[in-house]
């Protein structure tokens, strides 16, 4: 568990770049969550400007309904901060922590009125990328004591991509391509677009991409597989197999390339297809299909 720290209106922005790995500047911080508050128009809250004094103090915290593990805290400080500067909050978990149900993420003390203004986008946040990283854990968890790991993939949310891969991170996963311009990976319709002809695709990669950079090939076959390594491809994405191709292609690959299995992974099948010997699994869901972690602003009163 993480040492509790109290956060200050005049260090409040510090937790974003105190956070390791963390992705964002402060300042990008600042911008995009004050772009989220205004999308909910959370500085007109008709409802609690109705029904909350202007001078009400009240003390509060952000608890765990469930197990999981936390990420995006910087994120929800920033919009408490937003709607009461002069907030202060004592973080309880910081990212990248196993938190258990009932325990506390954030305590807070402040104007009543920025609490529940800023509270949904605080929450949207924090269970989002809490769940994306709870995801990740079960997965990599599932996989434990097996060579294999688990990455993401480009299947993020326009704008959020490096807020979620980093919560993939904060779950113990590892990042494959953060974008298109980070790796050459030649798909199926990269080579339905030339004929098919994986060797043509593989050195024309290899004149183009920047020295280094690994050329990898999708390959649904096992005869793609050999293909691609006499192409001198680096890394094999062996896409939609069954476990024993799965153990044929990593028995071709050895020594060779990198394997990676992908297509339709889930937390029932993924300890079978880490003991076929593949080097990597990627898993889409992580990233576009994890369930919010249920997270929920308790008010104690002052």
């Amino acid at each position: 568990m993480s040492q509790p720290r109290t956060i200050t209106p005049l260090d409040v922005r510090a937790v974003s770049t105190t956070t390791p790995g963390f992705p964002l500047t402060a300042a990008q911080v600042t911008a995009q969550v004050r772009v989220a508050l205004q999308e909910d128009e959370a500085f007109n809250d008709v409802s609690t400007l109705a029904t909350v004094m202007s001078d009400r103090h009240v003390r509060a915290a952000i608890v765990a309904r469930r197990d999981g593990v936390i990420a995006g805290v910087a994120m929800a400080v920033e919009a408490f901060r937003q709607l009461d500067n002069a907030v202060t909050i004592r973080v309880e978990a910081e990212d990248g922590t196993m938190v258990s149900a009932g325990a506390p993420v954030l305590a807070l003390t402040g104007h009543a009125r920025g609490m529940l203004s800023a509270e949904r986008t605080a929450l949207n946040y924090l269970q989002h990328l809490s769940g994306i990283a709870t995801l990740a854990c079960r997965f990599v968890q599932a996989i434990e004591g097996t060579s294999a790991k688990i990455l993401d993939t480009r299947k993020t949310l326009p704008g959020w991509r490096a807020l979620e891969k980093y919560a993939v991170r904060m779950g113990g996963g590892t990042n494959h391509r953060m974008d298109l311009r980070s790796g050459v990976l030649i798909k199926d319709n990269h080579l339905a677009s030339i004929g098919g002809d994986i060797g043509m695709a593989v050195s024309r990669a290899r004149q183009l991409a920047m020295p280094g950079t690994p050329i990898q090939v999708e390959c649904d076959t096992l005869e793609q597989v050999e293909a691609a390594l006499d192409a001198g491809a680096d890394w094999i994405l062996l896409d939609n197999m069954s476990l024993e191709m799965l153990r044929a292609a990593v028995a071709l690959c050895r020594d060779r390339a990198v394997t990676e299995a992908s297509g339709g992974v889930t937390l029932e099948t993924v300890r079978s297809i880490a003991e076929t010997g593949v080097d990597r699994i990627s898993v889409g869901a992580i990233t576009h299909s994890a369930p919010a972690l249920d997270l929920g602003l308790d008010f104690d009163g002052l």
